[in-house]
């Protein structure tokens, strides 16, 4: 049923629906049974009387006659019904007598809460206004605190930058307590009991005794700490012994590394000279030095606020900020690598030190700050500095309550105006009394004996006000607490991206634990600025020095793995005096390769490439140039031009040779080559033209010519039978007569590495040895033709291909090779040859990497000591990898990156541990091959008895090209084993395939002039006769002739110079008959 409407007569009394009714039965007629029925329907569903007589008045309205009985039956039931709601209700209905007993009774409590005993239990506390509107100014609303927050917010980025650090206020200092996880982060604080906690806590008991020392110089401060401690450890007996210290710092520190902390500046009233910007770590160590009665091995040096975090820590794996508030103020918070520009590396977390206390001495405090603080400020001992610290912390709060009594007494507003000289003493009101003061049973008699000791006479509003300016300055400095952990909560929660943080900050300090209402207020207010944030507030029941102890014991056990794989290492890394003897067995190895007696046993062969000049620069014409040396191979058209157009104009074609090509017949491998350049030329539209060829072909051969090349055996994955031990130039020559389609002149066949030389020859002239640093390496150079006692003739030069790779088959490395050379030897494809090529090319460092990674994690000193299948994989871990990870501008999580696509899970710290392998297996390449470079150069320069050297190397391959520092750290190896070259570096970049057109087109230029390429005798001339021949020469050649004769002599002397002596005259081809029938006349 619908309930009945409500009008306004539902707020009529009684008395006035009685009237109501008698005034309706006189003018109108209601149906009884009707209104009966009415009345006791409502009586059933309601227990309003209002809400009744309402009802009852409209039934009224709409009845045309009312009896006088159902009038009074009506009447009867309305006051039945009204004296059952009063009896229900009887306790809400208050006397007059009531009313004034409840009037005494707050007289009573207004007389409490004004009385000194009686106040801190009172109910009606009686607040005095006149304090709250005297300190309108310290009392802060959420709207400022929260302006407060984003100047903070906005600090901390300053400080946090690399071009803004310097003039930032908050300087936000990396502590070097690192964390990439909370996994990490536990595994870090498990290692406490295996370090003595103890051996921290004297630097704790120190700074009871150091009030004396504040204002002394270095060695005396620090002198005394040392004593101190040295007494703490007489007492625990343990002198004897070295143990790892952990040094709690609680001052600005710029620190440099853990054990390494140089002072910013004294605060907390300390003035030491001689201290600031210098190491405090090495000073106390200088102090035990002095002493030489105990040894301490200090690890750590950790500011209070890191112990503080460190400490809780260990019970809450969500603390990630720790905070001070005592007789100074400080916090420190886990921040992201990539937002610290002041250290290396990108990823995981470090504790940054905020040194926050010098918030707003930039000034961005200004308008917060009010007399009061500027007047503490002025009388500091460092005015101007840690002015945040001194709004909020333990040393300042009670002489920030005495300047507040002192001005209200001189304005008559306290103790009737009178002032005492204790009150105007600096540092009389102290801030434990303003915890006394503030405390709820006691409060106001402490207050009333503390005005008493500073010689005041108070009143007990007195008292009541002086407790209330102590709640007014304790509660701002909680809320300015409040608005900077706002800032770091806020920011961790932006770089988690998380929408709701949980966190928890560990707290410390004498003010935050011993004030009665500071804790509460604090947590009160940053959970109003921060809603988004659950925060948890974990005490530090144990101190920082706890929290010094487990970084302690975190770096002890850091630095026992670190030094076990240095150790590891340290074989890999060379000394100079190791390089140089590395360079002097070069060089004895290479006396016997080019020995005609020692050859066959010698590992470095030395091989003659019958290739005796390099480019002058009149080379020209269309050469043709092939280039085999793995699964493609290119053939290339190789325009030479001379004079005023000099240049190389190239063009070229890749062709894939298949598997089963490489597997088959020697006569098929060689058709499709043939086919490939039929295509080519076809391609060029010069199908049927013949041109000059010059083969660059890389596999090991035995040359006798410079067109005749045995194949010793095949390598790279190539098995066509019918080649080893056959002239590779003959088989290709075979194969183009089957084709019958054209006819090359293949007229040199060449290694890749006597291509690239001559490739940066046609560039530098000076350019006479060739390097290839790339899968393989070799090296090639131009030896004087009386040391290659494998080819007859004493005169002139002849490229040598070293084929160094094989340096150290013999034994010679073995005291220079690792464990980690000998497993990727013995599981090579070779085992025991190309031995040095295994140290240094691009096809073996990513294994050699590869084997060290797997012992440092079965060593449980990597990857958590968790060895995954893929890093078991041989060949898994590419030299690409080692380019990329050693990039300077690839970050450390890329690194990571790289190696969670191995298979790898790292933490940070393992990325910085496999970037450091790389790096000295790299580095160690690059000094073996610089070392092996420099035992060349120097024999060029000693076999030409000169004094010093200009060279240029050209130089080829992906591991030398693609590398970020390999080059580097090679050209530096060079220049301090070999300073008496002054040796270039040029790249090609062209290729080998150049270089064999370059070859072909020397060759046919020397041929040209009719020429002997090779052969190369001597006569002995007198100058003045020599000089006559060129001349005669010059007249019936062409200048060319000449011109390339003097350059030949250009060393000798003029006739006038020398009498009749005679000197050795090199001459070749053309030249031989003038000279041979000059000579006899």
């Amino acid at each position: 049923m619908a309930a009945p409407p409500c009008p306004a007569a539902c707020g009529q009394s009684l008395d006035m629906l009685l009237l109501e009714i008698r005034h309706l039965s006189s003018h109108r007629k209601l149906g009884s049974a009707r209104l009966e029925d009415t009345v006791t329907l409502f009586l059933a569903s309601y227990s309003s009387v209002l809400c009744f007589c309402s009802v009852l008045v409209l039934a009224c309205e709409r009845a045309s006659s009312i009896p006088v009985q159902r009038l009074l039956y009506v009447l009867c039931a309305t006051v039945r019904f009204t004296s059952q709601v009063d009896q229900y209700l009887y306790h809400m209905r208050l006397s007059d007598e009531t009313l004034l007993e409840i009037s005494r009774r707050f007289r009573k409590e207004m007389e409490k809460g004004l009385g000194a005993t009686t106040h801190p239990t009172a109910a009606v506390k009686m607040l005095p206004t006149f304090v709250d509107q005297y300190l309108y100014h310290m009392r802060l609303s959420d709207e400022t605190l929260l302006e407060i927050s984003r100047r903070f917010r906005k600090e901390m980025e300053k400080g946090l930058g690399a071009t803004t650090h310097p003039t930032a206020a908050v300087k936000m200092l990396p502590t070097f307590p690192v964390t990439c996880s909370h996994e990490r982060y536990s595994g870090m604080l498990e290692c406490l009991g295996r370090i003595p906690v103890e051996t921290t806590w004297p630097l704790a008991s120190v700074s009871q005794h150091l009030e004396s020392y504040q204002l002394l110089f270095a060695e005396w401060l620090f002198d005394h700490i040392a004593e101190c401690l040295a007494n703490f450890m007489d007492k625990l007996q343990i002198k004897a012994k070295k143990l790892p210290l952990g040094f709690t710092f609680s001052f600005p520190c710029h620190q440099t590394k853990l054990d390494e902390s140089f002072l910013v500046s004294w605060t907390k009233g300390f003035k030491s000279s001689g201290v600031e910007g210098r190491d405090v770590v090495n000073l106390i160590r200088q102090a035990i030095r002095r002493r030489g009665d105990f040894d301490i091995d200090i690890v750590a040096v950790v500011n209070d606020t890191v112990g503080t975090m460190m400490t809780c820590g260990y019970d809450d794996q969500n603390c990630e900020i720790g905070l001070i508030v005592g007789t100074g103020s400080n916090a420190c918070y886990m921040e992201e690598m990539r937002h610290i520009d002041m250290v290396e590396g990108d990823e995981g977390r470090m504790c940054i030190n905020m040194e926050w206390g010098a918030f707003g001495d930039d000034g961005t405090l200004n308008d917060i700050r009010t007399e009061f603080d500027r007047e503490i400020d002025m009388g500091s001992l460092n005015p101007g500095k840690q002015l945040f610290e001194k709004m909020i912390s333990g040393m300042y709060m009670g002489e920030l309550v005495r300047l507040i009594l002192v001005k209200m007494a001189k304005e008559e507003l306290l103790f009737q105006g009178k002032l005492s000289p204790e009150l105007l003493t600096t540092g009389s009101f102290e801030t434990k009394d303003v915890s006394d003061i503030e405390d709820d049973k006691d409060g106001l008699r402490k207050a009333y004996q503390i005005l008493v000791r500073l010689g005041l006479t108070p009143l007990q509003e007195d008292c009541v006000a002086t407790q209330r300016i102590c709640q007014i300055v304790s509660t701002r400095s909680a809320s300015l607490c409040a608005a900077t952990l706002a800032a770091v909560l806020w920011r961790i929660k932006e770089n988690k991206g998380e929408e709701r943080l949980r966190s928890t900050i560990g707290v410390d300090g004498s003010v935050y634990k011993k004030h009665p209402h500071f804790a509460k207020r604090l947590h009160k207010a940053v959970r109003r600025l921060v809603p988004d944030c659950d925060v948890r507030f974990l005490r530090s029941e144990d101190g920082s020095g706890k929290g010094a102890a487990m970084v302690t014991a975190v770096a002890y056990r850091l630095a026992d793995q670190h030094r076990a794989r240095q150790k590891t290492l340290e074989a890999l890394k060379l000394s100079r005096e190791q390089l140089l003897e590395i360079k002097r067995r070069m060089k004895v190895e290479m006396e016997q390769g080019l020995s005609k007696d020692t050859h066959a046993v010698a590992p470095v062969k030395m091989l003659p490439t019958y290739v005796c000049a390099t480019p002058d620069g009149t080379e020209k014409g269309d050469f043709l140039a092939l280039d085999l040396g793995g699964t493609n191979f290119r053939v290339l058209l190789v325009r030479v031009r001379n004079g005023k157009r000099k240049g190389v104009e190239m063009h070229n074609k890749i062709y894939s040779i298949p598997q089963d090509v490489m597997h088959g017949t020697g006569e098929e491998l060689f058709d499709h080559i043939v086919q490939c350049i039929a295509d080519f030329l076809e391609y060029m539209g010069m199908k049927g033209v013949s041109l000059p060829l010059g083969f660059t072909f890389s596999f090991p051969c035995q040359q006798n010519s410079l067109d005749q090349s045995i194949l010793l055996k095949w390598t790279k994955g190539f098995k066509a039978s019918g080649c080893e031990g056959e002239d590779v130039v003959t088989l290709l020559k075979e194969a183009i007569h089957r084709r019958e389609e054209f006819d090359l002149d293949v007229v040199a066949v060449v290694n890749d590495t006597v291509g690239t030389m001559m490739t940066c020859g046609y560039e530098d002239p000076h350019c006479e040895v060739g390097l290839i640093v790339g899968t393989g390496s070799n090296a090639c150079y131009m030896e004087e033709m009386r040391n290659v006692e494998l080819v007859d003739g004493e005169e002139g030069r002849m490229c040598v291909n070293m084929e160094w790779g094989a340096f150290g088959d013999n034994g010679c490395l073995d005291d220079f090779r690792t464990e980690f050379d000998v497993a990727v030897d013995e599981l090579s494809l070779n085992p025991g040859k190309q031995r040095f090529e295994k140290m240094i090319s691009g096809m073996y460092l990513g294994e050699i990497v590869r084997n060290i990674l797997i012992d440092f994690t079965k060593r449980g000193l990597l990857f958590r000591g968790r060895i995954s299948e893929r890093l078991k994989t041989r060949g898994i871990f590419e030299t690409k990898f080692l380019s990329q990870i050693e990039s300077d501008c690839l970050a450390l999580l890329q690194v990571r990156a790289i190696l969670r696509h191995l298979g790898l899970e790292s933490t940070c710290d393992d990325s910085i541990i496999v970037k450091e392998v790389c790096t000295v297996v790299a580095r160690r390449a690059a000094q073996l091959c610089g070392a092996g470079m420099a035992a060349v150069v120097d024999k060029i320069r000693e076999n030409r008895g000169l004094d010093s050297l200009k060279v240029t190397v050209g130089v080829d391959g992906t591991l030398y090209k693609l590398h970020p520092h390999f080059a580097k750290v090679m050209h530096e190896t060079v220049r301090d084993l070999a300073p008496k070259c002054d040796v270039s570096f040029l790249e090609s970049e062209d290729g080998s395939g150049k270089g064999a057109a370059l070859i072909t087109a020397v060759a046919c230029r020397i041929r040209e002039a009719g020429q002997s390429f090779i052969c190369c005798w001597s006569i002995h001339l007198k100058i003045g006769e020599f000089w006559d021949m060129v001349q005669l020469l010059g007249a019936s050649r062409q200048d060319r002739s000449q011109r390339r004769l003097q350059v030949q002599c250009a060393g000798l002397p003029k006739p006038e110079q020398v009498g009749n002596e005679t000197f050795p005259i090199v001459c070749s081809g053309a030249e031989e008959a003038s000279l041979a029938a000059f000579n006899e006349q």
